[in-house]
């Protein structure tokens, strides 16, 4: 009789345990303040960043470095990109989008190194991120027009009878966002890994025949480096067209 020991059969793959969040010092109650593996690596990626950006701008030379050069891209992309959106007044809201930005691109970044952990693969830190943008954006624009943004779910320019319906599609459709904006972000990441992992699950398996799954990984691998960055700014562009919307409305 067979056996259905996964082990004997060779093909011993679980994709889902590197989501896994564990406590750092033993135990396997997870509690509130309980640090783990995920809190480990959003205080590496936090060091990271900041070792990154201090490092590269101290010398602040007129012929930049290699890694000045690097910051300072990074520093004008995001910066451009806020006053495309959402013009001059959106700036002041640079730092908060530059946060969110090199935070995200960086966990996201570090999470393909191996034996890593991929915070934002975890829809609890892409929702609280969500969150904070929704309930920011939502309070600048009751700060700046008052009463009157609530005109922004009223479409003045459609036939009256249509009006009461399109408002409560608009109502969703507003709700509806930092559940779309965290989804996004997490279930990529997560979907990319996931797959890096059965991936590599196979080489083991297949033996000498390894060398098929290994060729597919470096495609992967490349192809998820790009998701890295594309997703980071996908996540920064949303939040500074949510920001657009609350200070232009209309």
């Amino acid at each position: 009789m067979a056996s259905s020991e996964p082990s004997e059969s060779g093909f011993n793959i679980h994709p889902m345990e590197q989501f896994e969040v564990k406590p750092l010092f033993g135990g396997h109650d997870v509690g509130v303040f309980t640090p783990t593996n995920s809190t480990l690596w959003m205080a590496i990626v936090v060091v990271a960043i900041a070792l990154f950006l201090i490092l590269s701008m101290r010398g602040r030379a007129l012929v930049p470095s290699r890694s000045q050069s690097m910051a300072e891209l990074l520093y004008g992309f995001v910066r451009q990109m806020v006053a495309d959106v959402a013009g001059e007044e959106g700036l002041k809201y640079f730092p908060y989008i530059f946060t969110l930005f090199t935070f995200i691109l960086f966990s996201n970044l570090l999470g393909l190194v191996p034996y890593s952990f991929t915070v934002t693969s975890h829809i609890a830190v892409t929702a609280t991120l969500a969150l904070a943008v929704f309930v920011s954006v939502t309070a600048i624009g009751f700060i700046k027009h008052g009463g009157h943004f609530l005109s922004f779910f009223w479409p003045k320019d459609a036939p009256g009878a249509l009006r009461p319906v399109l408002c409560i599609i608009e109502l969703i459709s507003y709700f509806v966002r930092p559940v779309s904006h965290s989804i996004r972000l997490g279930a990529n990441m997560m979907a990319g890994h996931a797959v890096l992992k059965v991936f590599a699950g196979f080489v083991a398996a297949l033996g000498v025949l390894g060398a098929i799954p290994i060729a597919a990984m470096v495609g992967i691998y490349a192809l998820e480096l790009l998701v890295a960055i594309i997703q980071a700014y996908v996540f920064a562009i949303l939040t500074v067209v949510y920001l657009n919307d609350a200070l232009h409305m209309h």
